[in-house]
């Protein structure tokens, strides 16, 4: 395996590269639940409901995700270098703003803002991946950054009550924006990788059209439909885990983290693993693998997570092992899928798993016999669904690239006469 960067970095080198890479990735999780323990102290200052100051969160993850489908198609027509430094200035500007805010109407519309970048910096920086890396390498470091990406959510509420204990909410944009002032000065060091030669022509609305390109590529968009249902069950869970819980089990708020925590593990253990069988299983296999595990844990949900708390999350851990643990292929098949407009591919994937993942949280929600049976519906019916279709792509003349190729050509019946044209 070579593991030489098609674009030299002389001043990141590699280990720079991913971990630039990894921070930026970290950046949508540690921005919606570091302010999370600050909530009641903020509705005490704003003198506003719940209600209100939530708008914080839904604003924010609306404009992520339309942040995402932007910023890619730019970083195809401009390069990745100046729309990532330019994302990364947005969000430092957003966060200091917010630190300054004085109503929470301010707060919202400055968090707004900060969707916007961050969304900026989620859709470059998996553009990068698949500029800078190749084959193997390329896998392991997408599993890199999904099991990192795990570990901000489970950090940030901590920092977050730590800054709550010691200092003002104030201080926990500060704390962002220092983070991201970190990854502006890496960035600034990034050595552009791609070229001119290889960048789109045309003006904003041409470059925003290659979404629509991306979106008919057959092999692409299949796939993406099927991978992209997994979101659903998982965002699911983290929506109603606490109500399952507390409400539902009656434990304490110190004994859901635990079990939360310990779920958490298992989303970790999943890319790890992909790490060490990379290479080794088919890609074909780990899918089918990964959603069967998605599949298994949705029953075993609906069959025993009502017994007791260590039932369901028993149960419930298969899901999340299969879906952490094909998610670094699922992304690296889709970004296969394009020889070009790598930018436009990786808004797609992340705004699709966004929304995917956003719909699951809906559904979670919703008056269910009681929130396990939602969970388990949720997680099973979304399995079964990709499953299916995973099956029909592998039976279709649909090529994926990586994975399957397409149908051959007729062959051509041989001439009977020497003579015949």
């Amino acid at each position: 395996m070579n593991d030489s960067l098609p674009v030299e970095q002389r001043y990141l080198r590699k280990a720079g590269l991913v971990m630039l890479i990894t921070v930026l990735n970290m950046t949508a999780p540690l921005s919606t639940d570091m302010y999370l323990p600050s909530f009641p102290t903020m509705m005490a200052y704003f003198g506003v409901q719940a209600s209100v100051l939530n708008l914080t969160l839904v604003g924010f993850f609306f404009f992520f995700a339309v942040g995402m489908l932007l910023f890619g198609p730019f970083s195809d027509r401009f390069g990745r270098k100046p729309v990532l430094v330019a994302g990364l200035g947005v969000y430092i500007a957003a966060c200091l703003l917010c630190a300054g805010a004085t109503s929470v109407w301010q707060l919202i519309l400055f968090r707004i803002l900060q969707a916007l970048g961050a969304g900026c910096m989620v859709s470059v920086s998996t553009a990068l991946v698949k500029d800078c890396f190749s084959g193997r390498l390329r896998g392991t470091i997408l599993a890199t950054i999904q099991s990192m990406s795990v570990v901000a959510p489970m950090l940030a509420p901590v920092i977050g009550a730590l800054i709550v204990q010691y200092a003002s909410w104030r201080t926990t944009f500060l704390v962002l924006s220092g983070i991201s002032l970190l990854s502006l000065t890496a960035a600034l060091f990034l050595q552009e990788p791609l070229r001119p030669e290889a960048r789109l022509r045309g003006g904003v609305w041409s470059s925003l059209g290659r979404l629509f390109v991306v979106a008919r590529n057959r092999s692409f968009i299949r796939f993406l439909a099927i991978v992209g249902l997994i979101p659903t069950g998982f965002m699911a869970y983290i929506a109603v885990s606490s109500y399952i819980y507390i409400d539902f089990f009656g434990l304490s708020e110190s004994a859901y983290s635990f079990f939360f925590a310990t779920n958490a593990a298992i989303s970790v253990l999943g890319p790890l693993t992909y790490i060490r069988i990379n290479g080794r299983v088919a890609p074909r296999k780990l899918i089918t693998a990964g959603l069967s595990l998605t599949l298994g844990g949705g029953l075993a949900v609906l069959l025993a997570g009502r017994l007791a708390p260590l039932a369901f999350l028993l149960s419930f851990m298969p899901f999340t092992f299969g879906s952490s643990l094909m998610r670094p292929i699922a992304t690296d098949i889709l970004l296969n899928q394009q020889e070009t407009d790598t930018g436009s591919a990786a808004s797609l994937i992340n705004f699709g798993n966004t929304v995917m993942g956003s719909l699951g949280m809906v559904l979670g929600t919703l008056p269910w016999p009681t929130f396990v049976t939602g969970l388990g519906t949720i997680a099973a019916g979304a399995s079964l669904i990709a499953l299916a279709g995973w099956f029909l792509l592998l039976r279709s003349d649909v090529p994926l690239s990586g994975v399957k190729p397409g149908p051959r050509p007729a062959a051509v019946p041989a001439s009977s006469g020497s003579g015949a044209r």
